[in-house]
């Protein structure tokens, strides 16, 4: 009995020191995990302070392009550090950008007061010599904030977008933009293009449009519309009361559709000059696209598939957007 209890001993003591020697390894990679994450936010807070003061610098200056390019630079970089930066350093940062959006809109109106917006009729049939219709943003949504809009972004960038429109096309580039919520309302027979990188998207009570958008920050949520051609990426996609439209969608999770039919898919591919800056200002991965994967809050049936919505066959897609 001694013997088996001398060989015991020290095999309980040799596991004693391992789960010792374990313990002490973790807490050292746990201390050099914590200089590296201080580290990395003392680069962050030094970095985003230069490009802070050069936006703001620029925008006093009028070089209001470079000013929209380095404001950019300056989202990809928040978005890019959220994973080792605490949430109050995440909220400041969110903050400055979102002020310095505001200046930037401020500045372009009082420099550019009427080339804020670009309209270009569809129809040709106005009577000889009558007045072309002005254009003009949408009003802001001077409403409650709509949770299905974007949660968590009260208090951000005011609406920007287009509403009551009819046959008429429509465009907002990237300093207009950047980082706003857009809301496009009571659109009939438009084609809206929107090229940059809002933070979100609201399609509402839209029909016959054709609506190509760049990436989104968020997300976007298309209620009300029906015979649309939509093309979106974003981090999430609603679809509600929503009928006889096609979506060519980036998505990173999965898309929901509610109270929906007739509503079909295909991988996003509209193109346009400056694509690629925009999908690195809005954080989004390009290599996650779960274009195919839906859920309908309609069918809880799992052993056969929605009837409201389908993938779109590969020879039917468009590839031509112009």
């Amino acid at each position: 009995g001694s013997a088996a209890s001398a060989v015991v001993l020290p095999e309980r003591l040799q596991r004693r020191e391992a789960e010792r020697q374990q313990g002490v390894e973790r807490q050292r990679q746990k201390k050099e995990a914590q200089v590296v994450k201080e580290e990395q936010s003392e680069f962050f807070l030094a970095a985003s302070a230069r490009e802070r003061e050069a936006v703001e610098a620029l925008l006093a200056a009028g070089a209001l392009e470079e000013a929209a390019a380095r404001l950019q630079a300056l989202q990809k970089l928040l978005t890019g550090s959220v994973r080792f930066l605490a949430p109050y350093e995440v909220r400041q940062g969110q903050e400055t950008v979102a002020r310095l959006q505001g200046e930037l809109v401020a500045r372009r109106e009082q420099l550019q007061p009427k080339k804020k917006f670009a309209f270009r009729a569809l129809k040709k049939e106005a009577a000889p010599g009558s007045a072309p219709r002005p254009a003009e943003p949408a009003p802001p949504d001077l409403a409650a904030p709509d949770p299905d809009l974007a949660e968590g972004e009260a208090g951000g960038p005011p609406l920007c977008g287009f509403s009551g429109a009819r046959d008429e096309e429509l465009e907002l580039g990237a300093a207009e933009l950047l980082q706003r919520d857009v809301l496009l309302s009571e659109l009939r027979g438009c084609r809206v293009q929107l090229r940059g990188n809002p933070n979100t998207l609201r399609v509402r009570d839209c029909s016959g449009c054709t609506v190509l958008c760049g990436p989104v920050s968020t997300s976007v949520l298309v209620d009300g519309c029906s015979d649309c051609l939509l093309a979106v990426a974003c981090q999430q996609l609603r679809t509600h009361r929503t009928h006889d439209c096609r979506v060519y969608v980036q998505v990173t999770s999965r898309a929901v559709i509610e109270a929906c039919s007739d509503v079909s898919f295909a991988p996003y591919s509209w193109s346009y000059p400056g694509l690629d800056r925009d999908f690195e200002s809005s954080g989004l991965d390009r290599n996650r696209n779960n274009w195919n994967l839906v859920d309908d809050f309609d069918w809880l049936a799992t052993d056969k598939p929605s009837p409201n919505w389908s993938l779109i066959p590969e020879q039917e897609r468009v590839t031509n957007w112009d």
